[in-house]
């Protein structure tokens, strides 16, 4: 008898792309705790040396006189998370252009309470470090975690609304689209012109490609490579070559599917007018029209739709798990946790992202239905989504990725930074679990009031 995590047997049927990213995310959302657990206990053990040592190794990669250095740790976080930021930029450009965001009307409730989840935590913890050194990190409360937020709403089951999830991904993908732009504009301490103009070339070469019909993705990996070099050698954050390049990979197909299905029916009929042989092997002219049947699959899938669903898999289960490796490894003394807590940059990190998260997320979507400017989700609650607004405070991935761009080469302010970060996600996603498992269904919930 097979047994299967109750995630598993949500996803059994999952047919469209909203759902296979919606199983991508939660699926990272589990492989992201457990390596986080892992770090811990790596950083808190007699492995704590060697743990160091290999993200601190230096990888050279040499091109005869030419050569460009960096530790394990850096070229996780400025070389693999650009593939990861490369696939939320195809994602923010899916749900503008087909997704949830392609509906202002439905649109527009994520979209304030987004806004105001970035502003207020940002507020919030800069009125506690106006003056003092943890003023930079201010964008730090600003980021919510995808992947660990879905996850928590998928294993609430049928306990929840369908459309709470879409909110909660509409919500998350403006976030993130925000986080982008922060780091972009606010965290880049110099720039050099000539190579940020070169990697402008670079995408406008990969526009150009997109506007004379090339779907081959090959190109486009080419020049984004050198996008990236070049953006990596401007000062800007490199990660943002990943976002600015799925901008480019082009969403319509290379053939419309009006006669697909028509089309491989016919082919189909074909195949099965091929006897089937004794040792159950296929003739070559079948093998040669399955080939012309996936040729015509992949030319009715464009590009950006092809690429986003073949990396989830990498991202997930490769690329987010090294990041956390990599950076939630913090050497953790009991005794004095207390106090790092209290701490500025941490107190203001806290309450940034679980009162920041509230206040920002339903106090602007209570007072947008309020005011007839949006509706809630189908068959969803205000309690609900207050519930939602707690999950909205989990901002693992993109607030430590901010963390260290804010403080660059500061050990104790990023570990004030990091404690705080863990201390509020861990909080807030019990919370807002709790909350929506055993509070938000009742009929009585005075805050829907």
């Amino acid at each position: 008898m097979k047994l299967c995590a109750p995630w598993e047997k949500a996803f059994n049927r999952i047919a469209t792309p909203f759902e296979h990213f919606i199983h991508a995310q939660t699926t990272t959302g589990m492989i992201l705790m457990l390596m986080t657990v892992v770090a811990l206990l790596l950083a808190n053990t007699t492995l704590v040396e060697g743990y160091m040592d290999f993200f601190h190794t230096r990888v050279n990669l040499t091109v005869g006189s030419w050569q460009l250095s960096n530790t394990i740790h850096h070229w996780v976080n400025d070389g693999l998370m650009t593939i990861f930021f490369f696939l939320i930029g195809l994602e923010i450009k899916r749900e503008v252009l087909v997704g949830e965001l392609s509906n202002i009307k439905v649109a527009i409730l994520p979209i304030l309470a987004a806004i105001g989840g970035m502003i207020i935590p940002a507020l919030i913890y800069f009125s506690i470090n106006s003056d003092g050194i943890g003023a930079n990190g201010w964008g730090i409360p600003m980021a919510t975690d995808i992947a660990f937020a879905i996850s928590a709403l998928v294993l609430l089951g049928k306990r929840i609304p369908t459309a709470l999830i879409t909110f909660l991904v509409a919500l998350a993908i403006v976030d993130d689209l925000g986080a982008v732009l922060v780091i972009a504009i606010f965290y880049t301490d110099q720039i050099h012109l000539l190579p940020l103009a070169l990697s402008g070339g670079a995408f406008l070469l990969m526009v150009a490609f997109n506007r004379f019909g090339i779907h081959m993705i090959l190109p486009y990996f080419i020049v984004g490579l050198f996008m990236w070099f070049y953006m990596f050698e401007s000062g800007v954050h490199a990660t943002i070559a990943g976002v600015i390049a799925a901008m480019a990979i082009p969403s319509k197909p290379k053939r419309t599917p009006v006669n697909f299905a028509e089309d491989t029916k016919e082919l189909l009929d074909k195949y099965n007018n091929y006897p089937v042989c004794d040792n159950h092997l296929m003739h070559e002219n079948q093998k040669a029209i399955l080939l012309n049947i996936q040729d015509r699959i992949d030319a009715v899938r464009s590009p950006s739709a092809r690429l986003e669903q073949g990396l989830h898999l990498p991202v997930a289960l490769i690329i987010i798990p090294l990041f956390a490796l990599a950076n939630a490894g913090i050497a953790i003394d009991f005794n004095v946790i207390g106090s790092v807590i209290t701490q500025p940059i941490s107190l203001g990190i806290i309450l940034g992202l679980v009162l920041g998260k509230v206040l920002g997320i339903f106090g602007v979507a209570w007072l947008a239905v309020k005011l007839k400017i949006a509706q809630l989700p189908h068959q969803s609650n205000m309690s609900q989504i207050f519930g939602v607004s707690f999950l909205g405070g989990i901002g693992f991935t993109m607030s430590i990725f901010v963390a260290d761009l804010a403080f660059l080469d500061t050990p104790n302010l990023i570990f004030q930074a990091k404690i705080g970060i863990l201390s509020a996600s861990l909080f807030a996603g019990i919370f807002g679990y709790c909350w929506l498992r055993f509070v938000a269904n009742r009929g009585d919930t005075a805050i829907d009031e």
